[in-house]
């Protein structure tokens, strides 16, 4: 008896030929361009995005204004806004200090439908515990949890006035998770907004508004260069990492997209960590 004839499955990602032209994009946050990626159907809505002038907030304009999103981008930093516009170009700058309440009120207040919302923005100040200062602590949350309170409650009220479902993605740390030497506030401050996240998708669920946490290792933005640039410092952390490195922007902007987008239309309140494994351990 000859053997049944071999099935022909579908082309999965190991395939040689080429995928069809509908899941070839170009993606500008990760630099492979026509790479198999999922389809995430985000053109046509509108994204703000804090701490749009450097790092993983960059990326992410980069990345969603390739998509077809209308971006606003919102930073302290007039220069790196001018910079970003003419790189994107639509994007709308807007220039506020977040640890600002009546500036941050007075600029946004404003700022129209927003479909997607994405709380970028932080700082961390690092100092051993016996010598935090209250500039350190009162600036740290501000920004890192006071100013992400401030800005969803302004986006989401805008959501629930239209009767609009909605994401929003905080960008929260590993360190909310684990004791980091040196990182006292900033530890806190993120520990803080994952419970915020959980709270907010709690109580914005029922008006079909998604609440979602990313939570990054250390991240090669210049702001974990500064941070991490300490070879054994690097190392103590590295060998906690079960994948032995620390993450690239387009790994939590890949991420970010994901949880925006109505692919992850079931997840809400959740932290999702872009570690490498080193909460596992």
């Amino acid at each position: 008896m000859s053997p049944p004839p071999t099935q022909k499955l579908p082309c999965d990602w190991s395939c040689s030929a080429p995928p069809p032209p509908e899941l070839q994009v170009q993606g500008p946050s990760t630099g492979f361009p026509g790479r198999v990626a999922m389809e995430l159907g985000l053109a046509g809505r509108r994204a703000l995005v804090t701490g749009a002038g450097k790092g993983i907030g960059r990326s992410l304009v980069q990345a969603l204004h390739a998509a077809g999103v209308r971006v606003v981008a919102v930073s302290r930093t007039q220069a790196d806004l001018d910079s970003l516009v003419r790189e994107c170009p639509g994007v709308e700058p807007l220039c506020v200090d977040l640890a600002d309440w009546e500036a941050t009120e007075h600029t946004l207040g404003s700022v129209g439908p927003v479909d997607l919302l994405v709380n970028n923005a932080g700082v961390a100040l690092l100092q051993p515990f016996l010598e935090v200062t209250k500039e350190a602590f009162d600036t740290s949350f501000d920004v890192n949890l006071r100013a992400v309170i401030q800005v969803s409650q302004i986006v989401a009220r805008g959501m629930i006035a239209r009767g609009a479902p909605g994401a929003i993605v905080n960008v929260s740390s590993q360190a909310s998770q684990r004791a980091l030497t040196n990182h006292t506030v900033y530890c806190s401050t993120k520990g803080a907004l994952d419970m915020l996240t959980k709270v907010m998708a709690l109580e914005l669920g029922p008006y079909k508004i998604r609440v979602n946490a990313v939570n990054p290792t250390v991240v090669m933005t210049p702001m974990g260069q500064a941070n991490w640039n300490d070879p054994h410092k690097a190392k103590v952390m590295l060998d906690r990492i079960p994948l032995g490195k620390f993450a690239e922007m387009e790994n939590v902007v890949d991420t970010i997209l994901f949880l925006l987008s109505d692919r992850s239309s079931m997840t809400t309140g959740s932290t999702v960590p872009v570690d490498g494994g080193f909460l596992a351990t």
